[in-house]
This record gives structure tokens, C-alpha cells and sequence, in this order.
């Protein structure tokens, strides 16, 4: 007995050993581990699937998840670093399908370019890529395009289908209610309508066509055409290997080991540095970030709510406390806000709105706009110091929408029957087992437009513009980045870098210093993590809910008035 009690010991003191190995090296793969850079490297990035804003800021939810997106900040920062490393000599950009909009790939884009001015080359690697438009975009930055030699290029346009689901939902008996302002706030279209309204396709044209025709533009500016050869190859659409090079889409067509022979010409071996090794490399190491002022960079992303963020959702009182921790903070100079967000709660965006307002009295708040920042997402934005937008940004859609979805048509069909027990008139207004009445229908139309007159007047402020040139531009309907610029709702066109900038001049920072970045939301270890979340597992299935139709649906099946954009706008 005591051999085999012995045995049994000696089997679980080397269990628990290679459990707290495999602990120690899971927490070292997460971030402790000493980067290594070689003397002569080259920074591999495959750019591919979810392209986010920002990576979690907790280490366990990207390990439970089994993903860490690639993000635009780290991009974004990485290059900023590569540009000054003497043991960076290239970068390369594996290109597949993302799944971002414009203004992320062009501040990318922009990254991209400011690296080669460091007279180092960047090239991009195609394998395959059919409906490549919006990665093309960012390709043509580099200094050269390779291209598998059997690979298929599609380089076709931008387009897309939106759908409408009314007739579903007639068939169902499931009716949406909603009431609006004004005629351009089109969220809900695609459960009460079956095509277009005349106002839905105006924006829409609208919008798309000022993205192709900023996309025209600059690739064909960047190989060497004129804009009516470069659509006329988009109308061609598809080539494969040799043609995308003889039409000149690309500038090579290479195996990887003739990539290799590339960044090895001169004679000397350059070897590749990980993305997420990079990713680890402080700026303060080469020199960065090293100046004596501190601007705060405050990362506003997702689904704007009430209560405390949630990963792809903005909680207005998490959001709002970190702009007051930064306005309060005598060592930060400037704020800058950025913002990817399609909007939400009316409330919870309001919340933040009044602390941006709050801070700009105290210190200089800039707002850097990413793919999104319309609606709720333009709301939070108003009361800034300046507005800088990608000229691809989707904003303004400053409208607000709400109401209901009914389904005693779908339960008279299943013989579902409901007994009502009220105390109040109003009571069971927004129950799903009713319509609307039309006295109710006025009430609701009633508190909408009051919510957005607030919406007017706060933006006519911020903008320095009257409330009636604000309605002219409102009623709801999108506009890019460049749009929103000529109507005075946006400053500048750029990106990030840009708005950095912009921050330093008004703090009176001179333009040459650099300055500390204090970034929110922090990074968390696995460890913090792991000992800080109590209510984890709803955190990770916020992160994994991705279908935007029925999130779309969710949220407005709730009681509260919304400034949300529509969720279709999906241009490649």
C-alpha cells in the first residue's frame, strides 16, 4: 500500500510539474518573453481576416477566444518603431481578405507610406485574392507587388447587396415599429421596407461612390495611370499571374523563394521578425516616445451602451471615466478620442458627449475617426476641440430612431395566446405581444424628435455652426470623411498620426517632439486577467457574438432611443 501510495505521489508531483510549466510558458507566449530581433531582419505581416481597432486589452479573453486580431493600433505602432530600427531593413505584407472597412486600410495605408520614407522598402505578397479592391487599395502603397504566379487577382469594384426582410417578417407575422428623424436615418429599413426608399439610395450612392472614387484616384496615382485606364481595367475585373503583371497590376509574379532571393539581393541574409514578437518591442528602446509631455490616447470602440465597456462594447460610463481621469491628470497635455463606433444608446452616448465637453475646457481633446463614427458615434464626438476623419470614415447620420418588434401576428399563427395584467395605462407599451397604438405611436415620434433637437443644438454648438445648417446636413444620412469635411461636421482629413499632431499644436507642443502615448484602454496580463473578472464569461460571449443582423435586431427590440447607423454599409 505505502509503495503504490508512493508511486501515485511521484506520478501527481510531476503532473502538477508540467502543469505549472505548461501555466508558466502559456503566461510567456502571452507577453513575457525577451524579444530577440536579428542584426538584419525584415517584419513579416500577414494581414488577413478580422482587422481590429485594438487587440483586448485582457490577455485571457484573446487566449479563451483561441484569436488575437491583428489591429490598426499595433500596425499602426509597430511601423512608427520599424521606421527607426536599424535592424529592420523591409517590411512584408502577406495580403488576404480583411475584414475591416476603408479607413482602417487607410491608415494603413498612410503607416505604410511614412515608413518609406525611411528609404526602406515594403512589399506586398498576393497568393489569391478575387474581390480584392479595398486590399489592392493598401497594396499599392508599397514599393512593389508580388503575386503567385498561378494566383487570380480580382480588382473589380465596389458594390454590394443590402437586404430586406419585411417580407420575411410579414410571412411570420412580426411587425417592426419604429419611428424616426428624419428621412436618411435608415437602420431599420431593412425590417419595415422591401427596397430602397428614394432617400436609402441616395445615401448609399452617395457614399459608395465618393469611396471608389477616392479608390480611382489613388491607385491609379500610385502605378503610374490615369484614372480612366485604371477603371477600365476594374471593368476587365479578373487576372490571373502574367496578365495582373503585363496590365500592370503587379510588379512581379514569385514563388516565396524568389521573395526570399529578393530581400536577399546585395548578398546578405536578412531574416524574418514576427508581427507579435514586434508587437513587444518598446518604443522607449529606440527612442520613442521619450519626450517629457504625455498625450492621452483613449480608444472608443464598438456598440455604444449604458454601464461599463464590454469587448465590442462601448460603455458610456467606462469611456467617460477614462476622459476624466485624463482631464484631471495635470501631466497629460491633450486628449485624443478615437473613435470606431456605428453608435447606440442616445443616454450613453450623451455621457461621454458631457465629458469631452468637460475636458476641452481643461486641456485640448482631439478626435481621430476610424472606419465608423456616426450617430452616437458622431455624438461623442461634437463637442471636441477639432475632428480629424479619414476621408473614407463613415460619419454624421446624425438622426435618432426607436420603437419596437410586435409578434401577436406569429403567435395567433401558433396559437399562442397572452393574458395581460397591467397597473399603469402605459404599462405594456413596449410589450412584443401588441402594436402600437397611434396615440402611443405620437408619443414615442414626440420623444425622438425632442432627442433630436438636443442631438441639433449640441452639434451646432460644437461645430460653431447654427442649428438649422446642422439639420441640413443631419436627418439622419451618412456621409465619408471627405463629405463631411466640405459640410464643416469634420476638421481634418488624416489619420491617427495626424491627429497626434493636431493635439500637440493645440497644447502648444512643438511639432518635432515627441511625446508620450498614455493609451486606454490598458493592457492586462493573464494573470490580472484571470484574478480581475469576475463576470468573465459574459465578456467572452460579447466577443464572440459577431452577426450584426440580429445584434442589429437585439438592440432595437429594447426600450430606448437610439442614435445607431444602419449595419449594412459593407462597401468592397
Amino acid at each position: 500500500m505505502k509503495r503504490s501510495t508512493t508511486v501515485v505521489l511521484i506520478v501527481l508531483f510531476f503532473l502538477a510539474l508540467a502543469a505549472v510549466g505548461t501555466f508558466f510558458v502559456l503566461v510567456e507566449d502571452i507577453g513575457g518573453r525577451a524579444v530577440e530581433v536579428p542584426a538584419r531582419g525584415y517584419l513579416d505581416v500577414t494581414l488577413a481576416g478580422e482587422i481590429a481597432e485594438i487587440a483586448p486589452p485582457d490577455a485571457l479573453v484573446s487566449f479563451v477566444l483561441g484569436t488575437r486580431p491583428l489591429a490598426v493600433h499595433d500596425f499602426w505602432a509597430n511601423l512608427r518603431k520599424a521606421k527607426v530600427d536599424g535592424r529592420i531593413q523591409a517590411v512584408v505584407l502577406r495580403l488576404g481578405l480583411m475584414q475591416c472597412d476603408w479607413a482602417k486600410v487607410n491608415e494603413m495605408r498612410e503607416a505604410v507610406l511614412d515608413f518609406r520614407r525611411s528609404g526602406k522598402k515594403v512589399y506586398a505578397v498576393i497568393e489569391e485574392a478575387p474581390d480584392f479592391d479595398m486590399e489592392y487599395f493598401l497594396a499599392t502603397a508599397c514599393d512593389r507587388i508580388i503575386l503567385q504566379p498561378l494566383g487570380w487577382l480580382g480588382v473589380n469594384g465596389l458594390g454590394g447587396y443590402v437586404p430586406f426582410l419585411k417580407g420575411a417578417l410579414d410571412k411570420a407575422g412580426i411587425r417592426a415599429e419604429f419611428e424616426h428623424v428624419e428621412e436618411y436615418k435608415t437602420a431599420y429599413n431593412i425590417f419595415t421596407e422591401k427596397g430602397f426608399t428614394p432617400a436609402h439610395r441616395e445615401e448609399v450612392e452617395s457614399y459608395y461612390g465618393d469611396l471608389f472614387a477616392q479608390y480611382v484616384s489613388a491607385a491609379a496615382k500610385a502605378r503610374g495611370k490615369t484614372e480612366a485606364e485604371f477603371r477600365a481595367l476594374i471593368d476587365r475585373g479578373f487576372f490571373q499571374g502574367e496578365q495582373a503583371k503585363a496590365a500592370g497590376l503587379v510588379d512581379d509574379c514569385l514563388y516565396e523563394d524568389g521573395l526570399q532571393e529578393l530581400l536577399r539581393r546585395g548578398g546578405r541574409v536578412i531574416a524574418p521578425v514576427r508581427f507579435d514578437d514586434y508587437s513587444r518591442v518598446k518604443p522607449s528602446s529606440l527612442g520613442l516616445e521619450s519626450g517629457p509631455h504625455t498625450v492621452a490616447l483613449i480608444y472608443a470602440v464598438g456598440t455604444i451602451m449604458t454601464g461599463e465597456s464590454l469587448p465590442q462594447i462601448m460603455g458610456g460610463s467606462t469611456v467617460a471615466r477614462w476622459i476624466r481621469t485624463a482631464r484631471t491628470d495635470p501631466g497629460v497635455k491633450a486628449i485624443v478620442l478615437r473613435i470606431d463606433s456605428p453608435g447606440g444608446s442616445s443616454v450613453g452616448s450623451d455621457v461621454i458627449w458631457r465629458e469631452v465637453a468637460l475636458a476641452r475646457k481643461a486641456k485640448p481633446v482631439i478626435v481621430s475617426m476610424s472606419d465608423v463614427a456616426g450617430s452616437g458615434g458622431y455624438w461623442i464626438a461634437m463637442s471636441a476641440t477639432k475632428i480629424v476623419a479619414a476621408p473614407q470614415t463613415l460619419t454624421g447620420s446624425i438622426g435618432v430612431l426607436a420603437g419596437k418588434f410586435s409578434i401577436d401576428g406569429l403567435m395567433a399563427k401558433l396559437g399562442v395566446t397572452a393574458e395581460k395584467v397591467v397597473f399603469g395605462e402605459k404599462a405594456d407599451a413596449f410589450s412584443i405581444f401588441r402594436p402600437f397604438t397611434d396615440g402611443e405611436r405620437r408619443i414615442l415620434k414626440d420623444e425622438i424628435l425632442w432627442t433630436y433637437e438636443q442631438f441639433l443644438t449640441r452639434a451646432a454648438e460644437g461645430r460653431g455652426l447654427t442649428r438649422d445648417q446642422v439639420h441640413a446636413v443631419g436627418k439622419g444620412r451618412i456621409w465619408t470623411g471627405r463629405q463631411a469635411k466640405d459640410l464643416k461636421l469634420v476638421d481634418e482629413l488624416g489619420g491617427l498620426t495626424m491627429a497626434i499632431g493636431v493635439a500637440k499644436k493645440e497644447a502648444g507642443i512643438d511639432a518635432d517632439e515627441d511625446v508620450r502615448l498614455d493609451v486606454w484602454p490598458r493592457k492586462r496580463s493573464f494573470w490580472q486577467s484571470l484574478l480581475s473578472r469576475p463576470g468573465l464569461g459574459a465578456e467572452l460571449r460579447s466577443a464572440a457574438g459577431k452577426d450584426r443582423i440580429l445584434e442589429t435586431a437585439r438592440l432595437m427590440g429594447r426600450t430606448r432611443i437610439w442614435a445607431v447607423m444602419p449595419f449594412w454599409v459593407k462597401p468592397r
